[in-house]
């Protein structure tokens, strides 16, 4: 069960010691960790690249669909379009816990190309939870919009070959699947958002506050070490029934019981680290 935080202190992330857990009581957590410090090196110009090129074409490929998508809209297709929305968010959430999930628990920063590019970001965040508030947009949403582009470019193709007959009998799931890339790629962003306290605009606090994007207060019960609850960060919405179902902890012990690897041992390694 997901333990309670203290939800009346807005800097506790980056002014009290991580909460305590197996030899974890000594280390204070934030930007002056000295593994967040050493993860935070290992950000590459290589990988800045990336990620520019990843919004770049991923933000094109979205207005490109949107337009077409507004070109190919009918009135009879509007239940269907409300229900392809909120499954296109669903999906996206259970998406988003599933690969925080994966990346928190397993494999290691040592992992040739893959451990610094993706992993490293992960074990950053547990250690300096605020690190990802000074992350600019490339870096932040770099890796979730480089998600997007394959079906993102796949239904642009769609749409200049398809005829407008084809079109309009597959429009409720490209309306799914643009739903779905939308959140996907905001992930992010909105995980960004949970973690700053002063300065987010009103509408992102509304959002927040009607829980319609992951609000501040959720979100926190994911950072009691030792971090293993509430992996879902787009919008929240199924964190607590795949709580009360046990999902993420039969999984781990499935995978612990075949492999015999350690869940989040190398989380448990980086944050351990004091020089």
């Amino acid at each position: 069960m997901a333990r309670m935080v203290n939800e009346n202190s807005c800097e506790a992330e980056t002014q009290s010691p991580e909460p305590q857990g197996p030899g974890r009581g000594a280390a204070r957590w934030g930007p002056q960790h000295a593994g967040a410090r050493e993860l935070a090196n290992l950000y590459s110009p290589g990988k800045r690249c990336q990620e520019w090129i990843s919004v770049v074409l991923c933000f094109s490929l979205i207005a490109f669909n949107f337009i077409h998508l507004l070109a190919n809209f009918h009135l009879g297709h509007s239940w269907y379009i409300l229900l392809s929305i909120v499954a296109g968010i669903l999906t996206a959430d259970f998406a988003s816990g599933l690969v925080h999930w994966g990346a928190d628990t397993w494999g290691s920063v040592d992992l040739p190309i893959f451990g610094k590019a993706f992993i490293r970001p992960f074990r950053e965040h547990h250690i300096d939870p605020t690190a990802i508030t000074r992350h600019d947009f490339i870096e932040t949403n770099g890796d979730n919009c480089m998600l997007t582009i394959v079906p993102l470019a796949n239904m642009a193709f769609n749409f200049l070959t398809l005829s407008p007959a084809e079109v309009y009998h597959i429009y409720p799931w490209y309306c799914y699947l643009f739903a779905l890339a939308i959140f996907v790629t905001l992930t992010n962003q909105i995980h960004k958002w949970s973690h700053t306290y002063f300065g987010l605009p009103r509408w992102v606090v509304l959002l927040q506050d009607c829980h319609i994007i992951l609000p501040r207060k959720h979100h926190r019960v994911h950072h009691v070490s030792p971090h293993e609850t509430y992996f879902c960060i787009t919008t929240g919405w199924l964190n607590y029934p795949l709580e009360k179902l046990g999902f993420w902890r039969n999984l781990e012990d499935l995978i612990q019981s075949v492999t015999g690897e350690k869940p989040r041992a190398d989380d448990l390694k980086w944050a351990q680290k004091v020089k």
